[in-house]
């Protein structure tokens, strides 16, 4: 079955990607740029660095922008998904939801509005062993966003094993970050034909325990 898969350069959205690709013809990528940092749909920090992610999955991308308000959001999500059947015949879309009903919810009824499918690969996988298999099977993954006490700027641009998991576990968070504790950028994963490097990328803090982890320049590695 053809499918599209809604990607924000973060964690969830890749390996939900990844894991349908091995049942399905993934045909396109889609993403939303919300015009407001804190959208309740969709991810934010280094989404100028998609289009490179799409690049080197070497599937197209149709990118729109959102306004990123609550609810309001989603009528833009309905028109990129609207192209992408329209466009490549896709049957189904794929999400990197987790546990957030919300989110899920909503990609659900788009779906079946637009008599497609909706495929969510790791929808109520165990977080702790969900978070291992990133590691596993190869996804090179770092945090760009801290939102939750506990955290600090030592935490930006860190690399997400098995000893970022066990420090993960210590703090009172979903420890795949569902509830936006933390974001995360892919740097490396199966699907990707090289190798993200960060050449240069400046911490932005705006409080004790938030901020973000801006990528300004990055070079492409063989694999």
């Amino acid at each position: 079955m053809k499918v599209g898969a809604l990607i924000s350069g973060a964690k969830d959205s890749m390996y939900a990607a990844y894991a349908a690709s091995k049942k399905h013809e993934l045909v396109c990528l889609i993403n939303l740029i919300p015009e407001k940092p804190d959208s309740w749909m969709f991810h934010v920090p280094n989404l100028h660095l998609v289009p490179k992610q799409a690049e080197l999955i070497g599937l197209p991308l149709i990118s729109i922008p959102t306004s990123g308000e609550k609810e309001k959001e989603l009528d833009d999500l309905k028109e990129a998904v609207r192209i992408a059947k329209d466009k490549y015949k896709i049957k189904g879309v794929v999400s990197g939801a987790i546990a957030s009903e919300y989110q899920k919810s909503r990609i659900d009824r788009i779906c079946e509005e637009l008599g497609l499918e909706s495929i969510v690969p790791i929808w109520h996988m165990n977080a702790e062993q969900y978070m291992h298999k990133l590691v596993l099977e190869g996804f090179e993954v770092i945090i760009v966003g801290v939102a939750a006490e506990g955290f600090n700027e030592s935490w930006l641009g860190r690399k997400i094993d098995r000893n970022t998991i066990a420090d993960l576990k210590k703090l009172k968070i979903h420890i795949a970050g569902e509830g936006g504790e933390y974001e995360t950028f892919v740097l490396d994963c199966p699907l990707f034909k090289k190798k993200i490097e960060v050449v240069s990328a400046e911490k932005e803090m705006e409080s004790e325990y938030a901020g973000v982890y801006q990528i300004k320049e990055i070079e492409l590695i063989k694999k």
